[in-house]
């Protein structure tokens, strides 16, 4: 049986373990903070009574608790102290700590436990440092240090912000829940918690052990792993120095976004989505864009990070822009949620940087509103639309409008769409029509009422409940169509709800706003008239979005082959993926990835010879000299050879990656069959 050299790995009684002498445990700055809540905290109380109830045979296992040896040992003039380094488990030994003060300060103030002392100093040893009897045990970020110390040596300040905290909130659990009649019982069920302490050697790998350790149970978010990722390794100092300089900075500027900002930044760098819905998806994508981070790399590329995280704040506050118009456009961007930060965020560095104009970052803005509103409207999602435009985006300016231009579509279908259609983001396209650049309480106006009174009427004589089935329908398929719409002061919309078109004109002639005054003057509210002011709207619609007049196709679901799906195995219905694949113009009837990879190899050998060997050597394949092993190959000349052995992953990643090579994956797409959109 073997040894482990780098790895002790023990079973201890936890109370023991924590009330060692010479032992101080630090939480290094990579740790993400104490989020326990008391719902977590009642879990544990229930357990500890529930073990404290039960044989002295039994004991509680609380899970394995992962430390190090620290790279820099606390040195006391009394006595050594070895410090360790608490990798995981911080969640737990915090709570733990904070339980066992809540024990010890209600043993001090009751007179009855008071009057056995062992019990304070054996609750004592478990939370004070020997060596320093001024400091707790554990150690905490320094961050939030002094509010844990606060809590735990029951050092009461005036400073409101240090009463404000988890670790106040859960002690204040432990403190109500555990009157001091019941202080004997709990601890006698502290005492039956076990663990398993794992101690690192100088040459283990502790990222990969703490990310085993973490792969069940509550786990955690991308960005803490990131955060840990980034830390781990380097010394207390360097630690401290990355946390202060950057990632802290970073943490204040996108808050609680955190997470978003992470993908966004990997989407902006990678050109390529980044699923942030399941697993580890942006982490394991950070992973791939920083394999090595020396501490002078880290340096570099931190600095970055915090300056997007700046840029991602203004995005998030857009008041915080001191351009106007800048500031104006970013929450008319904000209209349509935050799928394009990564494509605003290039631009705005670029901008900030002096390397583009105000005004060509506000038309790249306008023209990102034009895409999203325009593929709304006309019923196209706007999903994995941002990395193939940020890829764009890393060449010209016309780059990227010409492929903003593929994919929006065009003047005759939304002008269809205007006037069959719900119209989406209401208030921001009404808003934009009728020139508002102010901060007036504006409410939408539904012309024709979502719910008319039988009594309601558009003319003043026929009521609603006169019309036939048929003319009612149509009315109500209208209702939240653009010429149906308008906005109005809401003083003047609580009055004109539900009213009569007659009533409603004479409110609408109070209106500051022009479009709406405009209604004045109609006589009678109908379908024809819903209608023939859609019509007209429309006409300023396609002015304001307007879509460039470069040449291209309105593109109806496309999806650039380094967007396209990577799917493990063969699924169910392989054979009809794709309904075709659009190869640099030409129409491929090509329906699987098989086939694709069979046609885009052949093909780039004759094309693009120089790039298909240099890729294929580079990867180790698909391209080889001899048929070396049983499997399905395909000859490409009397001496290579195309193995067609592999799996459909292994194959569409081929593809992406050699027509990437040869500098022609931005003219290959692939259309989904329904098939494939369902797989």
């Amino acid at each position: 049986m073997g040894t482990a050299t780098n790895i002790d790995a023990t079973a201890v009684n936890t109370i023991r373990w924590l009330s060692a002498a010479h032992t101080t445990i630090v939480v290094p700055v990579y740790q993400r903070q104490y989020r326990w809540d008391i719902g977590a905290c009642e879990q544990l109380l229930t357990d500890i009574r529930a073990v404290a109830d039960s044989s002295e045979r039994h004991m509680h296992f609380i899970g394995s608790i992962l430390s190090s040896a620290s790279i820099e040992p606390f040195k006391s003039t009394e006595s050594a102290t070895s410090e360790l380094v608490l990798i995981d488990g911080q969640q737990r030994i915090t709570t733990l700590m904070l339980l066992v003060a809540a024990l010890h300060h209600s043993v001090l103030h009751d007179p009855v436990l008071a009057a056995d002392p062992s019990l304070a100093a054996d609750l004592e040893k478990v939370l004070v440092s020997e060596s320093d009897p001024t400091r707790t045990k554990l150690r905490p970020h320094h961050a939030w240090a002094r509010k844990f110390e606060t809590v735990v040596l029951d050092r009461r300040v005036a400073d409101i912000d240090l009463r404000d905290s988890r670790f106040d909130d859960n002690y204040a659990f432990f403190r109500s829940q555990v009157p001091a009649a019941e202080v004997m019982r709990i601890w006698t069920g502290l005492q039956r918690l076990e663990h398993v302490a794992i101690t690192l050697g100088a040459d283990a790998n502790a990222q990969q052990i703490f990310e085993s350790l973490n792969s069940t149970g509550e786990p955690l978010r991308d960005h803490e792993l990131i955060h840990n990722y980034v830390l781990m390794g380097l010394s207390h100092a360097e630690q401290s120095e990355i946390e202060d300089s950057f990632w802290v900075p970073i943490e204040q500027n996108t808050g609680e976004s955190i997470a978003g900002f992470w993908q966004h930044y990997l989407i902006m760098t990678t050109g390529r989505e980044v699923d942030s819905t399941s697993g580890r998806g942006v982490y394991d994508a950070f992973r791939h864009s920083f394999p090595r981070l020396d501490l002078e790399s880290l340096r570099e590329h931190a600095a970055e990070w915090r300056e997007y995280s700046e840029i991602y704040r203004i995005l998030l506050e857009p008041a915080r822009e001191a351009d106007r118009e800048i500031a104006r456009q970013l929450g008319y961007i904000n209209t349509f949620g935050r799928g394009m930060y990564p494509l605003v965020m290039r631009a705005y560095r670029d901008h900030s940087r002096g390397t583009m104009h105000a005004n060509a970052l506000i038309e790249t803005m306008e023209q990102v509103q034009t895409l999203l509103l325009r593929r709304t409207i006309v019923g196209l999602d706007n999903d994995r639309l941002v990395g193939r435009l940020c890829r764009a985006g890393e060449s010209r300016a016309d780059t990227l409008a010409r492929a903003i231009t593929r994919i929006t579509p065009s003047d005759a279908r939304v002008r269809v769409a205007l006037k069959y259609g719900d119209l989406p983001h209401t208030a921001y396209v009404l808003g934009r029509l009728a020139g508002i650049d102010g901060a007036l309480e504006l409410d939408v106006e539904h012309i024709f009422p979502l719910a008319p009174a039988d009594s309601w009427s558009g003319d003043g004589s026929r009521a609603w409940a006169d019309y036939t089935d048929d003319e009612q329908n149509s009315h109500r398929a209208l209702a939240e169509t653009l010429g149906n719409l308008t906005l109005l002061e809401s003083p003047l919309a609580e009055r004109a709800l539900d009213e009569s078109f007659p009533e409603k004109r004479a409110l609408y002639a109070q209106s500051t706003i022009p479009a709406t005054r405009e209604l004045a003057n109609i006589p009678a509210w109908g379908t024809p008239g819903i209608s023939d002011r859609t019509d007209r709207l429309s006409i300023d619609f396609l002015a304001i979005w307007a879509r460039s007049a470069t040449a291209g196709i309105d593109d109806d679901g496309l999806t650039p082959i380094l967007d396209a799906q990577r799917r493990r195995g063969w699924p169910r219905g392989w054979q009809r993926e794709f309904e075709y694949v659009e190869y640099r113009g030409e129409h491929w009837e090509v329906h699987d990835v098989k086939s694709l990879f069979n046609r885009v190899f052949k093909r780039l050998w004759a094309d693009s010879h120089e790039n298909v060997v240099a890729f294929s050597a580079r990867r180790g394949g698909p391209i080889f000299g001899a048929q070396s092993w049983n499997g399905q190959w395909d000859g490409l000349d009397e001496s290579h050879f195309l193995y067609m052995g592999w799996d459909s992953k292994y194959m569409l990643t081929a593809v992406q990656g050699v027509l990437e090579e040869s500098g022609l994956a931005s003219e290959v797409f692939v259309k989904y069959s329904y098939i494939g959109d369902a797989m």
